[in-house]
């Protein structure tokens, strides 16, 4: 056994066996659908000042509300919950639904927090709460607060050039060699920066030891930090830079919750917690016994598969792919993940998907076997993993940049799947390059392998190969064809969208919610089933408590949310409606317009990338198909009139990995055919590289679809949208990396040769 093959074992055995014990010893989160969780009820409470200016009081308090969604949002995210629900319940209410919350009194504290933070001057200290004097033209208005140590000081109004909106960043940090502990850093920003040195440089002008050389930092009408003005200040110089320091005793939590409240931002208004209590699974049991099964039974048929093609080669692979998922699931639990049900679905997609890299190699091998000539099916494989690293690197490197651009620049859900989709890809490559390279080499060493070189599965070209080496067709003769049709596809699929328009969720145009205390237990599957049948599919319904019951649907007119009391009232005696208001978005408008930002962003560093790996035409090419599966994508569901809501979401987020990869292994085929003949015709060159790599997206495509199909099919109504989504968009973006973004570098190409 040679040196770098123990090493690629004892790192797959270390990695499989790190992997197992975090498995075995740390619970996954499960997520609203699944497990279900807390549910605060949140009422805000309008100022005086907020009720002085309001001029509609309706707009105005649905408009505060919906702004306190969003801050509360961030404050979420920065507790590090993922996957929450949160919607504006009616004009002035908002239900948090957070999943596997280990303390909810606290975060409901956290949520409720103002965070009205502000800097004062302090004039001097008082001897009780009346001690200010009556506020004059030239005297600003002053108020007493205790400070850390419980005394009182007068404090100036607030500068108004200087409070929570001008900081930039909140930063909690231990001082280990000063040995203060832990204290808050804050960066200002714009005229904060300015304000601070003011302030600073006034307090500055009294001497050393007296009140007024001290700053007060206040949080909700608190006094959390007054410190003195450093004496090396000069009075009216001030403290340049726009940082400061908060100190006051903290430990770590309590100085990352100041820091995540800081940052997240002030509430408009103060809110209340009107309500706290336990919330059931949104998904019944029965829909998640039935995926579950459609996930085992999908993942074997793609075994099954990848064993069939690639016989004792694709047994390993299976076996790497088990790998994958143990490691991909111990990342999850590790990292504090929520999984969803769409979650879980796409990961367990992704396993389908990770087959793509060993499918590369495995096709490279059998090239270097047959029409190379390698002596042995292990020099073979050897040199299939050295061809094929390229685009197994470009391909996922790809995938990265835009799971890590969705991570830092997007929030909710859409980071939630940019950090599934990055431990996914990382997982995959630690499965085909280090788990399946040290079992095939340790399998092609045996001798009993070495003198039954067909039962390898790679010293043969392989039925599709043949075929296609017989005929050999020229696919990219007429490019222009190929785009005609495309264009074809894309007009219908936007005739779609503008005719039949686009069924959203309610996650993004809210809807109605409907609660209702029985005085009996209900089975919430029965009322799932009821409701269905009475024509409301998309009900999402929940218990909370042993007798209460809410039901979350889209916009309902009076009618409509009379049949479902009645359905409901048929499931139980005396169902009374407790509770009838109209429900905001989940998915609000700050979130959405956030998720196309680090999309758009996303999309320009792959460009970047592709142009420096490849060309610019065929980064151009790769982009321009991926907007071409988007929009057909869209347009198969608004012809279909099926919901565009989150799991639509997770899908297309999906679908975009995929193209990306696909066009990626095309275009590093192309890059090597030209290399080796720099006078062979643009066109012929594509044509061969689609042929090359045709063996290769037909299997990839078939160990997806065989899951997909069986999430389908098996899945039940929970995620039949979500695998039809996924199918649909294998197909078109099977369809797309080959005469979509092929014919078009062909066609970028030909022009940037005629200018």
């Amino acid at each position: 056994m040679n040196r770098s093959l123990r090493i690629r074992g004892l790192l797959a055995l270390a990695a499989v066996a790190l992997s197992l014990y975090i498995a075995l010893t740390v619970p996954v989160q499960l997520g609203l659908d699944l497990r279900g969780g807390t549910q605060i009820v949140l009422e805000t409470r309008p100022t005086a000042t907020a009720d002085a200016t309001a001029t509609d009081d309706a707009d105005a308090d649905t408009e505060t509300t919906d702004r306190i969604v969003e801050v509360l949002r961030g404050r979420i995210d920065a507790l590090g919950v993922a996957e929450p629900t949160i919607a504006r319940s009616g004009s002035n209410r908002i239900v948090v639904e957070l999943p596997g919350v280990q303390d909810p009194s606290e975060a409901a504290d956290v949520l409720g927090r103002t965070a009205q933070l502000t800097f004062h001057q302090v004039v001097g200290t008082a001897n009780s709460a009346d001690d200010t004097p009556e506020p004059l033209p030239k005297r600003p208005r002053q108020h007493v607060l205790a400070d850390e140590s419980g005394q009182l000081l007068r404090l100036q109004t607030p500068s108004p050039s200087l409070t929570g909106n001008e900081v930039k960043e909140a930063t909690a940090r231990f001082d280990q060699q000063g040995g203060a502990g832990w204290h808050v850093t804050v960066d200002f920003k714009g005229p904060g920066r300015d304000g601070w040195a003011r302030l600073t440089g006034q307090a500055a002008c009294h001497a050393a030891g007296d009140p007024s050389r001290r700053l007060a930092i206040v949080l909700d009408d608190k006094i959390i930090s007054s410190p003195q003005v450093d004496p090396s200040v000069g009075c009216g110089s001030g403290i340049s830079g726009g940082s400061t320091q908060i100190t006051g005793s903290f430990s770590a939590d309590e100085a990352k919750e100041l820091a995540l409240l800081i940052n997240g931002g002030a509430l408009p208004v103060p809110v209340e917690t009107v309500e706290q209590r336990t919330v059931g699974p949104t998904l019944g049991a029965q829909a998640i016994t039935a995926s579950a099964w459609a996930a085992v039974i999908g993942t074997a048929l793609t075994a099954l598969f990848i064993s069939a093609v690639y016989r004792l080669m694709g047994a390993l692979a299976a076996v790497a792919l088990a790998c994958y998922g143990l490691i991909s699931y111990a990342a999850l639990a590790a990292l504090g993940a929520t999984l969803t049900l769409p979650g879980l679905a796409g990961f367990v997609l992704a396993i389908g998907m990770a087959v793509d890299a060993n499918v590369l190699v495995f096709e490279r091998a059998r090239e270097e076997y047959a029409v190379r000539h390698r002596p042995t099916s292990r020099s073979s494989l050897t040199a299939g993993f050295r061809s094929a690293f390229s685009a197994i690197a470009d391909s996922n490197i790809t995938t990265l940049i835009a799971a890590g651009l969705l991570f830092f620049l997007a929030s909710g859900p859409v980071r939630g799947f940019g950090v599934t989709l990055g431990i996914g890809v990382l997982a995959s490559m630690l499965s085909a390059l280090v788990i399946t390279r040290a079992l095939a080499e340790w399998a092609l060493a045996r001798t009993f392998v070495r003198r039954r070189p067909r039962l390898t599965g790679i010293a043969h070209t392989g039925a599709v190969r043949d075929r296609l080496s017989r005929r050999n067709p020229h696919l990219m003769r007429h490019p222009r064809r190929w785009l005609a049709a495309s264009l074809a596809a894309l007009v219908l699929a936007v005739a779609g969208i503008a005719l039949r328009g686009l069924d959203f969720g309610i996650e993004f145009t809210g809807g109605r919610i409907i609660e209702y205390s029985t005085a009996t237990p209900v089975n919430p599957d029965q009322v799932r089933t009821a409701l269905t049948d009475a024509g409301f599919p998309r009900a999402v319904v929940q218990t909370s408590g042993d007798n209460q019951l809410t039901v979350r649907t889209h916009q309902l007119s009076n009618t409509q949310a009379a049949e479902i009391t009645e359905t409901v009232g048929d499931l139980t005696r005396n169902a009374n409606k407790i509770r009838d208001e109209a429900i905001g978005p989940s998915l609000g408008k700050e979130l959405r317009q956030g998720a196309l930002i680090a999309l758009a962003v996303a999309l320009g560093a792959q460009l970047i990338y592709l142009a420096a790996r490849f060309r610019l035409l065929f980064g151009t090419a790769a982009v321009a198909a991926l907007a071409h599966d988007v929009v057909i994508l869209i347009g198969i569901f608004a012809w279909l009139g099926k919901p565009i809501d989150g799991v639509f979401l997770a899908a297309l987020l999906t679908v975009i990995g995929y193209s990306v990869n696909d066009s990626v292994v095309v275009f590093d085929r192309i890059r090597e055919l030209s290399r080796r003949d720099r006078k062979a015709p643009f066109s012929r060159i594509t044509s061969q590289a689609l042929l090359q790599t045709l063996p290769r997206t037909v299997n990839t495509g078939m160990g997806a679809a065989f899951i997909l199909t069986a999430l389908a099919v098996l899945g039940g109504d929970s995620l039949t949208d979500f695998a039809l989504a996924l199918l649909i968009g294998l197909a078109v973006g099977t369809y797309s990396s080959m005469f979509t973004a092929t014919p078009l570098a062909i066609e970028l190409h030909n022009r940037a040769q005629n200018s």
